[in-house]
Formats: C-alpha cells, structure tokens, sequence
C-alpha cells in the first residue's frame, strides 16, 4: 500500500503537481510595492524623471496615512491626500494632477484595482499669467554673457525652438549640417519632430563635435564609452551604444553609474546647469520682470519669444 501511495506521488510530481513539501511563494517573498511600481514603470518605458517623480508621490501618500497599504485604501483615502495638497501643501495646480496621475497608474497598473470617481477634492486653481517675453535688446545683452556650452546650447534654444530636456539629450545624429535642420527623436510625449539649425550656430557647432568626438574616443580606449539608448535598441544593436551617431552632444563632464544598467558611462548635461548659467546670465544682465528670474523656458520657442512683438506667417524660417 505504500508503494502505490509512493508511485501516484512520484506520477502526480511528473504531470506538474507540487512536491506537498513546497509551498506556494510566501507573502515576504514578494516584491515590495515601490520595487513593483518601479518594475511596471520601467516596462512601460516610461521615463526615468517619470519613474522618480510618481514613486515619491506613492511613498508620501502612505506616508499621509500613516504606512497603510494602499490595496486597503480607496477613494477617500486618495481625496484626503489630494485635498491636503492643494489646502495645507499649496501646491501648483499641474503638481496635484502628477500626484493624481501617480496614484491612478498606482491602482490601475500595479494593484489591478480601478478607483471608483474621485469627488469632493478641493482642486488646486492654475492662475492665468502672461507670457514673459524678452526683446531682442535684452536677449543680445544675455547672450553678451554667456560662454561656451553654455551659450551655444542657449543659441539652440533659443534659435530651433528646442525645449531645454530635449537640447540636453540630444544626439550626434539629430544633427544634419547638410539640410540645416535637427531631428528631436525623443521629444515630449515619445515623439519625433524636425526643426532648424541656425546657420550661425553651426561652426561653432562643428567645433564643439570635434571636441565632443576626441573624449569619446578616449572613452572607447578605456574601455568604456556606452550612451544610454531608449527601449530596445541596446539588446537589438548590442555595439549601438558605443557608435559615434548616438552619443550626446552635450555629454557631462564626468561619467557616473547609470541606476538602471548599473553600468559606468557618460550621461547628458545637467539641464541644471543650463539653467544656473542663464540665471547667471540675467542677473549680470541686470534683467528682472514682474519680478520672476527668467529661465531658460523664456527663450524656448520661437513664437514665444517675439510673438507679442511680431507677427509672423507659420512656415518660413526665423532670421
């Protein structure tokens, strides 16, 4: 009898049934919730300023509640903290809807639970502010002290209409010197858009490649020169990352461990930085409005930095 019970166990371990001695994973094996927030948001490829900004809104919304998980809170819970935010934290208006945009990508991606209509939550109010705009006058004056990366990298926002993360992450092959334009291939939203090369910018330009080309050159002789490549592109092309075209053209000063690869390479500038040397800039300038520092943002786009000077047609080229 205790042969046959030792034969249908041994046939039923076979056929895939569990050993009676192993049990199913135990809760404190599982992943805990911000390593499975973050693993979510890294399979959807979303980006790393997204990934740092929503687990820190999940980790002070439990915090608010004093550590409960948030599988045992709902609506309530979810209204209490936004209310709190716009009543006690005074929080601009767009920072409620990314902390509202990281508790329903918490409940809906992660925990699998749809969060029922979020009422009774004292929204914050976004005031209507008009642009900032800076004359052509003042804009020559900034100009007059900026230096080096600095000032060409404020010559591309200001001249091809790039935001400031997308001239910070551009790539060597965004650059066409041939046709005058640059290609933005991982714009806002995942998107890709062309806009112009200034003329003016491009010897300088040049220069900076040839400067840029020689530390990736000594990179590669110590063993290391790899860029960060957004997706798959990595595992689809493994040399890609080494190659010329797709390092940055405005690489940091310093390499550093990327915390997603765990690998030592040579990420983009800081936009900080960018921003400090404008700042910098507009303080010797001697230029305040409305009593606002004027960033980088002020001399974004075209149509922003004259469009309440000039009119322009939509399609021909800025001088």
């Amino acid at each position: 009898m205790d042969l046959i019970r030792l034969e249908f166990r041994n046939r039923g371990n076979r056929i895939g049934f569990m050993p009676s001695t192993l049990s199913p994973r135990r809760e404190q094996d599982k992943p805990k919730l911000l390593d499975q927030v973050r693993d979510t948001i890294r399979r959807k490829h979303y980006s790393i300023r997204t990934e740092q900004s929503y687990i820190d809104w999940i980790r002070r919304f439990i915090l608010f509640h004093r550590k409960r998980h948030p599988s045992e809170m709902r609506e309530a819970e979810v209204n209490a903290f936004l209310t709190h935010l716009a009543r006690d934290g005074g929080v601009a208006a767009s920072t409620q809807n990314q902390t509202l945009s990281a508790l329903l990508f918490l409940y809906k991606e992660v925990l699998k639970q749809e969060l029922g209509w979020l009422k009774n939550v004292e929204r914050a109010k976004k005031p209507a502010r008009s642009p900032v705009v800076l004359t052509r006058e003042q804009v020559r004056k900034v100009f007059q002290h900026l230096h080096g990366t600095a000032r060409l990298m404020a010559g591309l926002l200001y001249g091809s209409g790039l935001r400031l993360m997308e001239c910070v992450r551009l790539r060597v092959n965004g650059i066409d010197f041939g046709y005058a334009r640059i290609t933005v291939r991982d714009a806002k939203g995942g998107k890709e858009r062309v806009t112009m090369l200034p003329i003016n910018l491009a010897n300088g330009l040049e220069r900076h490649l040839l400067k840029i080309k020689a530390q990736h050159e000594q990179d590669l002789i110590e063993g290391l020169g790899s860029v960060y490549l957004p997706h798959a592109l990595a595992r689809k092309f493994p040399r890609a990352e080494y190659e010329w075209g797709w390092q940055y053209v405005f690489p940091a000063a310093n390499r550093s461990i990327d915390p997603r690869a765990g690998k030592e390479r040579r990420h983009h500038l800081s936009d900080s930085a960018v921003q400090t040397a404008m700042k910098k800039a507009l303080s010797k300038a001697r230029i305040t409005k409305n009593g606002v520092a004027i960033r980088c943002a002020t001399a974004s786009h075209p149509l922003d930095r004259e469009g309440l000077r000039h009119s322009h047609r939509a399609g021909t080229p800025w001088p």
